[in-house]
């Protein structure tokens, strides 16, 4: 039995994989099965490599086994791995949240937890439980777009708007108001989270929105015009805004965060993914002094959530790595050129075979094929056969296709990934 035929064997009699119907990868799927991954590539046990078009799932931002990453992962597990952060501060977690908000201008506080779910999480249970203990207790629901796409826990599948993944789970979510992203476009949508902000204010928790692209809704974009007004009338009715930057974080836009398009503070941050550039599962939420000073007091106004790994030295040490990376290697200035060439060829892409529409932010690309937007759809599969078949891994949403690689991804490797795309689109 070979390697790969090892591995296959266990994993299909043991493994159950993520948003995956098991019945189909266990009677057709032959999956990649990878033994390494350096840059911008995967390499899998027979020694073939492929592009990383999506940096794994958004996430690896820098590539794969940067060399300053694995140095300051390995240097922090010779020193210290765990400790709880209840009752204990150590330098990873301090110094970390300091640096952090030295990029985020306007915020004063981090709360650390495991990953993009997670983060909105505690955003979440931050809203709820600062009105409820600060006067305004009949505020518990949220307003969101639909489309959105927050996480996998409860709290989170209640904000977000995509209904395959809410459908099994309706009667136990939390409420939330919700203005259509289909029919009227983004103009009309925002004009809509508007009236119900209006509408709803004083039992509006918070606005939960992805600022500039709804990423797992297939890349959909708008105009920086629109989150700056959703700003303005949050403000005005004194309701949080929450920016969940899990994905459009750390330069996926252009700017290290994509609310700065906009010019706009919003009252919470979410960021994972980019935040230790796909190393570690860690994540952070970020709150201004004032949602900080309303959990001041006595013991009933603590905030009783944390995860165990939360802070961890491990994860923050990374992290710490990665910022000094993105300013000592000047990422977000020189991904500029690389967004540039990704606009450029998805201009092109225009032209192509039943694509009927592109679109390009910072270092993400996108097209959408005719037919439907469901998930399932074939067409979609098809472009990532080809795709494989030509040394490039696709995650088409639908019948969306994609790239949004590592923002450091060599340009031979990103020419040689959208000349992937384009034959791919062709062939299928």
């Amino acid at each position: 039995m070979t390697l790969r035929d090892d591995i296959l064997s266990r994993d299909r009699a043991h493994v159950w994989h993520p948003y995956t119907q098991m019945q189909e990868y266990l009677e057709r799927t032959e999956p990649l099965v990878i033994q390494s991954a350096q840059g911008s590539r995967f390499v899998d046990v027979n020694g073939r490599s492929y592009l990383d078009a999506n940096a794994s799932w958004w996430c690896s931002l820098l590539g794969h086994q940067h060399p300053r990453l694995v140095k300051a992962l390995t240097e922090q597990a010779a020193q210290l791995c765990h400790v709880p952060l209840a009752g204990i501060a150590h330098e990873q977690s301090a110094l970390l949240a300091s640096e952090l908000l030295a990029r985020a201008p306007g915020f004063s506080r981090v709360f650390y937890s495991d990953n993009g779910s997670t983060a909105v999480e505690v955003s979440l249970k931050l809203a709820l439980q600062y009105w409820a203990q600060n006067g305004r207790p009949e505020r518990k629901r949220f307003l969101a777009l639909t489309g959105s796409y927050h996480g996998d826990t409860m709290g989170c599948v209640s904000v977000s708007g995509i209904e395959v993944f809410r459908q099994s789970f309706g009667n136990v979510l939390l409420e939330c108001l919700r203005a259509p992203t289909d029919a009227g476009g983004y103009e009309q949508a925002f004009e809509v989270l508007g009236q119900l902000l209006a509408a709803h204010a004083h039992e509006l928790a918070a606005v939960i929105v992805e600022p500039m692209v709804q990423g797992s809704l297939g890349m959909r974009m708008y105009r920086p015009e629109l989150l700056r007004a959703l700003r303005e009338l949050t403000t005005k009715h004194d309701v949080f805004l929450i920016c969940d930057e899990v994905f459009t974080g750390y330069g996926r836009t252009g700017p290290f965060w994509a609310s700065e398009h906009a010019g706009i503070t919003a009252d919470i941050v979410c960021t994972a993914k980019g935040f230790t550039a796909g190393m570690m599962p860690m994540a952070a939420t970020l709150v201004t002094e004032r949602i900080f000073e309303g959990f001041l007091g006595d013991g009933e106004r603590t905030f009783y959530y944390g995860h165990t790994f939360c802070g961890n030295p491990l994860g923050a040490g990374l992290a710490r790595e990665v910022l000094r990376v993105y300013t000592d290697e000047r990422v977000l200035e020189l991904a500029q050129g690389k967004a540039a060439r990704i606009g450029a060829a998805f201009e092109r892409f225009r032209d192509l075979p039943d694509v009927v529409e592109t679109r390009s932010l910072g270092m993400i690309g996108a097209l959408d094929l005719a037919g439907s937007k469901h998930y399932l759809e074939p067409r979609g599969k098809r472009v990532y056969a080809e795709a494989l078949r030509r040394g490039a891994y696709l995650r088409p949403l639908g019948n969306t296709i994609y790239i949004a690689p590592s923002l450091n991804i060599p340009d031979t490797d990103l020419d040689e990934l959208l000349g992937i795309v384009e034959d791919s689109v062709r062939a299928a």
